[in-house]
């Protein structure tokens, strides 16, 4: 006799009570390819099928799924007919938040091979929406049971990625209000040996339930829709389907996600999938209206800045009042310090909002207090903030975790960026006491060695705390792992820039006092850097400094950041730009992370030589101010190249970093994310660069210096770009080997100068 467990006015069976089901499940060792949506705080991933297979992927979980607040929600979403997999015709993601799948029968006794039709339709809005067609185009008349499997396991996205848990909660299985007298019907009821008629009175829904270890309720609330399954059979929905010669009938079904008894996420959950499809559209459209509309004259091109900005879109998240953009799918959809504020950055030229949202709310969330475990400081920036279970239970320090020593800066630096292209008044003051207490965190953190350093203090925690943050990424030239506190070259630049940039503003507000002392500080660490970070033996820019204060020596594409912030002297910074294009860095797709002439080159490691996109944005915003802009659009050409070959044109997170060939196409990193938001925000800062914008809204001025198309280019236009209150509508022209630029529209009283 089972054990009824009562939880939030209701009764649920434990389900290591009931009969576990047993799977087929074919192991294979290349990652199939998958189908990706999203939608705010929620995303799906399934096989080109639609489906989610609850099998295990090799020794590791597999990463498919339906996920929300860093909970897999479903597990296994599984489509068959007569027991066998239906037989894929076409599928496609290409909206973001719906996904088509056309497929048909395979040979099934009597009726032949591609008799039914069977068209699915799945949608992202709040919950999970699937609507299945069935048609016959038989002469005649068909019989057959089509299934449904669902099961969620509930797992924290922690454990997916392999971190170990001492103990996990409970499964649970809610029980029927009809059945709850009846318990040992519940358990026939509930197996996987029996397939029952649904009583009449019993609710058209399953409902799968996990408790976690902090006692919270999740559950996956799945309501059919249109016409009921004729029978359930554990957590498998069957209907026997009879179907006249061109008849179509069809089936669906809402997931709705709840903690305890309340949805997670942040967007409302529709009753049907018409509902849900029309918020997500609308939604949209607004959203698509109020941006910057950015086209050009090479279909190729357009393909992908439509692809970005389609996937800026789906990457906006909602945290309190605003929305930021989540880092990536599907191991990183949530609050990131570094990635959020270089996205922002990134796309001011499309949508300034995104970065006042994202200031507002990392500024939320500043530390506040001294905390070894999250890593947390006074003043400091979050690294990553975590919902789930494990977060919750104070399994991993994520609440938020303050493991970076590059997000204080780039906050201050994007502080100072957006207010240049806004003029926002308003939230300049209102976050001015955070700029002072990240300054004032830099400063503390400085006092040792005259360099922002970082060091693990968390037991939990990242062992590196830049932006290349695996364990075997900082290395010197013979490979060796550095030790100790490490200060990275760009992490100074930021440094660097944040003062500069803090000094502007703290004149407008009439402190001269901090202004003088911040541009003295700034003076000082440049002429430091450039002694003490320079190899006058490589003519170039070291990684880093170890905790010994010895440069970490190797060649890499850190540096590249430092050539657009001024921190380099012209001379070093010119040579750092020219040994950038040299073979064992620059593959022809985009430069390496690592030399491949390193004892540690791998390409196909993380951060060890592999090409990122947004790494290579950041380096081609510093060639073009340094007027090498034949080197900065070959690296540009590249990225596009590499885009372009790239499933629906998104550029990934990372690819690896093998030499590009007349034959051959980059090769891809089995597990980058994609979408991933600076891998999406560099399309947008290289087309910034080609253009060479120059903000400055606090005095109503906006400067084009010197704009430069590439060769697969002759225009490039401009509609909706905001600077202050003034809506511009620019074009860009080639002829030759000179770019021109006209204001086609102006809609308030910006001056625009153009210097070629």
């Amino acid at each position: 006799m089972p054990d009824f467990v009562e939880l939030d006015g209701r009764k649920f069976l434990p389900a290591d009570q009931l009969p576990q089901p047993e799977w087929p499940c074919v192991i294979s060792e290349r990652p199939q390819p998958t189908l990706t949506l999203k939608d705010d705080d929620l995303f799906l991933i399934t096989d080109t099928l639609g489906n989610i297979s609850a099998c295990l992927e090799g020794d590791s979980i597999g990463s498919l799924g339906l996920f929300c607040q860093d909970t897999r929600f479903l597990n296994r979403l599984e489509l068959q007919i007569e027991g066998r997999s239906p037989v894929l015709l076409s599928s496609n993601a290409d909206k973001g938040f719906v996904l088509s799948v056309l497929c048909a029968n395979p040979q099934l006794g009597t009726i032949p091979p591609e008799t039914i039709g069977i068209q699915r339709e799945l949608v992202l809005n709040g919950g999970l929406f699937e609507e299945i067609s069935l048609t016959n185009f038989s002469t005649e008349p068909v019989q057959f049971e089509l299934s449904l499997s669902f099961d969620a396991d509930f797992l924290d996205l922690f454990e997916i990625r392999g971190f170990q848990r001492d103990r996990p909660g409970r499964r649970l299985r809610l029980v029927p209000a009809v059945a709850q007298d009846h318990r040992l019907d519940v358990m026939e009821a509930t197996t996987d040996d029996a397939a029952d008629p649904l009583p009449a009175s019993m609710p058209l829904e399953i409902t799968l339930a996990y408790q976690g270890l902090d006692g919270g309720l999740m559950e996956s609330r799945i309501q059919f829709l249109h016409q009921p399954p004729n029978f359930l059979k554990g957590y498998t929905a069957l209907w026997q389907v009879s179907l006249e010669p061109h008849e179509t009938l069809t089936l669906g079904y809402r997931l709705q996600p709840l903690l305890n008894g309340r949805s997670p996420s942040a967007v409302n959950t529709p009753m049907t999938l018409m509902q849900a499809k029309a918020a997500e559209l609308l939604e949209q459209t607004q959203w698509g209206e109020q941006v910057t509309r950015i086209r050009c004259d090479n279909k190729a091109m357009n393909q992908i800045i439509e692809r970005a900005q389609q996937d800026v879109y789906l990457l906006r998240q909602t945290f309190g009042k605003g929305k930021v953009l989540s880092a990536g799918v599907p191991w990183f959809s949530t609050l990131f310090g570094r990635d959020s504020l270089i996205a922002a950055s990134q796309t001011l030229i499309l949508d300034p909002i995104i970065a006042r949202d994202t200031l507002s709310i990392l500024a939320h969330y500043q530390g506040k207090q001294h905390d070894d475990w999250r890593d947390e400081q006074p003043g400091k920036i979050l690294h990553e903030l975590r919902l789930g279970e494990m977060a919750r239970c104070q399994e991993i320090p994520h609440t938020p975790y303050y493991g970076t020593v590059d997000a204080t800066p780039l906050w201050l630096m994007l502080y100072a960026e957006y207010y240049a292209w806004t003029h926002d008044q308003e939230t300049l003051e209102r976050l001015w006491p955070n700029a002072l207490a990240a300054m004032e965190w830099i400063d503390e953190n400085l006092k040792e060695t005259g360099y922002l350093a970082y060091a693990r203090r968390s037991s939990r925690g990242l062992q590196n705390q830049g932006w290349k943050d695996s364990g075997n990424c900082i290395v010197n030239r013979r490979g060796e792992l550095a030790e100790g506190a490490i200060a990275l070259c760009e992490v100074q630049a930021y440094v660097y820039a944040a003062k500069v940039r803090l000094a502007e503003i703290a004149r407008l507000k009439k402190r001269i006092d901090l202004a003088d002392r911040w541009i003295e500080e700034a003076q000082d660490l440049k002429r430091r850097f450039n002694r003490d970070f320079w190899m006058d033996d490589l003519d170039f820019c070291a990684l880093a400094l170890d905790g010994k204060g010895n440069p970490v020596d190797s060649i890499t594409s850190n540096p590249g950041h430092c050539l657009n912030l001024g921190i380099l002297d012209q001379d070093k910074a010119l040579s750092v730009a020219e040994r950038l294009q040299a073979p064992d860095m620059f593959n022809g797709w985009g430069i390496r992370t690592l030399s491949s002439l390193s004892p540690a080159y791998n390409p196909m490691g993380y951060h060890i030589g592999s090409v990122w996109p947004h790494d290579n944005s950041m380096t081609v915003l510093g060639l073009r101010s340094l007027g090498r802009i034949d080197q900065a659009l070959e690296v540009t050409q590249g990225i596009f190249d590499m885009t372009l070959r790239q499933p629906y044109q998104r550029p990934p997170e990372l690819f690896c970093g093998y030499e590009r060939t007349a034959d051959n196409n980059p090769v891809q990193y089995p597990v980058a994310c994609s979408p991933q938001a600076w891998a999406t925000g560099a399309i947008f800062q290289l087309l910034l660069t080609m253009a060479n914008l120059v903000p400055d809204a606090p005095n109503n001025c906006l400067r084009i210096l010197d704009p430069a198309l590439p060769d697969t280019m002759h225009r490039l236009s401009l509609h909706n770009l905001r600077i202050g209150q003034t809506l511009l509508d620019l074009e860009f022209e080639r002829v030759g080997s000179a770019t021109a630029c006209r204001v086609v529209k102006k809609r308030g009283n910006l001056r625009v100068v153009i210097e070629a």
